[in-house]
């Protein structure tokens, strides 16, 4: 079975936990690594080489969308943000998306839109020989 390999990026760690239980549920995801800040991060990136990464925004020292920016640069990927300040139309998620991310999903929501989350993930994920074309989902189709 192919699976499709996720980086859980959070500084919670009750947001890591439920990701962990979240996204486990769906036979074809794969949580190689879990970090809990921006230095944490990159060796795992390089350790795990994940499909996807999970990214939230407000975390003590380097930011997320400076996380973001880094990850872009060094070893593009698909990067979906988590926050719950990720509402339809904010301007944080205009600038996570013109800043490189796949996709935006409101953290708040995490447990009554796990489904949509999981599809999120998976609508993002790209061929493991394809990196110069990181796939992203329509505006139109991220989710509040």
């Amino acid at each position: 079975m192919q699976y499709t390999t996720i980086l859980v990026v959070d500084d919670s760690v009750t947001i890591r936990a439920m990701l962990e239980v979240l996204l486990e549920r769906d036979p074809s995801l794969r949580i190689v690594g879990i970090a809990s800040n921006a230095e944490e991060t990159f060796p795992l990136i390089a350790e795990t080489d994940p499909d996807v990464i999970t990214l939230d925004i407000a975390m003590p020292g380097m930011g997320g969308m400076d996380v973001l920016e880094k990850i872009m640069k060094k070893e593009p990927r698909p990067v979906i943000m988590l926050s719950s300040l990720m509402r339809e139309g904010s301007e944080l998620r205009i600038e996570a998306v013109e800043k490189g991310a796949a996709g935006c999903f409101n953290k708040s929501r995490m447990v009554a839109q796990a489904d949509e989350l999981i599809e999120m993930i998976k609508s993002v994920a790209y061929q493991r020989g394809n990196r110069k074309e990181i796939p992203r989902v329509p505006i139109s189709v991220i989710r509040a």
